[in-house]
């Protein structure tokens, strides 16, 4: 029998998702022009209008749509000149899309824990790593215990809150090592007032149903790199050299975002500081329900930071709150409340084993065990997010 947590299946009665597209604009409009003037591939205005938008919004030179987050991550590694069997530095709590598409490159991840603060990307945990575990010379960052070369690192903005950005940029310039910035989930935030995306070398953005925007797929890569955006493109439309007479020069990818998919990304631009704002007014009703409620800890943020709070997350502390994290998810279940925990970290993924790290990364395996993610979606209505902090308090009454 069909659970309301499927794929695919429509919302049961009173069950409240985790986190939802929300279509409220001119989606329907705009899609319904490329269905009338039948520009639906990977050619037509929404294509470039969407990109134009993007890089506008985020403050960068140039923007270049892909399939998916994933695939514009594999192109700006390609780009930056991650070459195979470089090595590049990677937070290890996240989705695990960076570390594949580092090793879709070739190159290998060198997973990074986490900050109990904000639980980024650690800034000291990168430093330590580039001055005690390799050496610099000849303008190469070389790892001492595998002789490869370090070439770029990668914070990965999650939860739509930035990493904290200077400390990494600065030892990243004392190493020559080029910054990725993975902000598929953050959208919108801001690192000491700039726009994330626009703190490294080259950015990506995911568009996936779950995201504050959404083209049902779908992905962008962003960056001031003139030479890099037109390798990015010519890449992802599977390298035409001569594209009359289908002349290639180099392997590319089929990574071009369809124009209808465009469309939809063009409307939901036009409603997303709402969106944000929305985000964080729910944000900041479940902070203050659970502020003092003992063992649960709402997700902060740093007053160097304006966050998206993309998907809301507390710690659960089983000692003090009575449950653990998961079993507030299966009660929560239970009442037709959709959660999720945090991604397993990396570093103890079966997928990556020969990256494994010497040491254990503390911080980004305790966040794995007390963490839960809550409905948050920019629909949650007021009634819906009040029964949902009504149940998650409801075991300390």
């Amino acid at each position: 029998m069909s659970t309301p947590f499927e794929p695919g299946v429509p919302s049961a009665e009173g069950f409240i998702p985790l986190c939802v597209p929300e279509i409220r604009g001119n989606e329907w409009k705009y899609i319904k022009e490329c269905l009338d003037t039948n520009w639906v591939s990977s050619v037509g205005a929404y294509v470039n209008r969407f990109e134009e938008m993007v890089a506008d919004y985020v403050g960068t030179n140039h923007a270049v749509a892909t399939v998916n987050g994933t695939s514009a991550l594999h192109v700006a590694l390609l780009v930056a000149g991650i070459e195979p069997d470089d090595e590049v530095l990677v937070s290890t709590l996240t989705f695990i899309a960076p570390a594949n598409a580092i090793r879709y490159a070739g190159a290998w991840p060198l997973f990074i824990d986490a900050e109990p603060e904000y639980w980024q990307m650690s800034p000291q945990k990168v430093a330590d790593f580039l001055e005690r575990e390799c050496n610099f010379q000849d303008g190469e960052v070389r790892n001492k215990h595998t002789d490869r070369r370090v070439k770029a690192i990668m914070p990965v903005h999650i939860l739509g809150h930035p990493v904290d950005m200077e400390p990494i940029l600065d030892v990243a310039r004392k190493y020559n090592l080029v910054v990725i910035e993975d902000a598929t989930e953050s959208l919108g935030a801001k690192y000491q007032g700039r726009m994330v995306g626009h703190l490294g070398d080259i950015a990506c953005f995911s568009f996936n149903g779950n995201k504050i925007l959404t083209t049902g797929g779908g992905g962008m890569l962003v960056t001031d790199n003139e030479a890099w955006a037109n390798k990015a493109k010519y890449l992802t439309t599977q390298a035409k050299d001569n594209p009359v007479e289908y002349i290639h020069h180099s392997i590319g990818y089929n990574y071009r975002l369809t124009n209808l998919q465009a469309a939809m990304g063009c409307a939901q631009m036009e409603n997303l500081d709402r969106y944000i704002a929305t985000k964080r007014r729910i944000a900041a009703t479940y902070s203050e329900a659970f502020a003092e409620v003992p063992g649960l800890t709402p997700m902060r943020e740093a007053t160097w930071a304006s966050s998206i709070f993309w998907m809301y997350t507390l710690l659960i502390d089983e000692s003090q709150y009575g449950q653990d994290s998961r079993q507030l998810l299966r009660r929560l279940q239970a009442a037709k409340i959709q959660t999720r925990p945090l991604w397993e970290p990396l570093h103890r993924s079966l997928a990556y084993t020969q990256s494994q790290p010497r040491e254990t990364l503390a911080v980004a395996d305790k966040l794995n065990q007390q963490a839960l993610s809550l409905p948050c979606s920019v629909g949650l209505t007021a009634p819906e997010q009040q029964r949902v902090i009504k149940l998650t308090i409801e075991e300390q009454r």
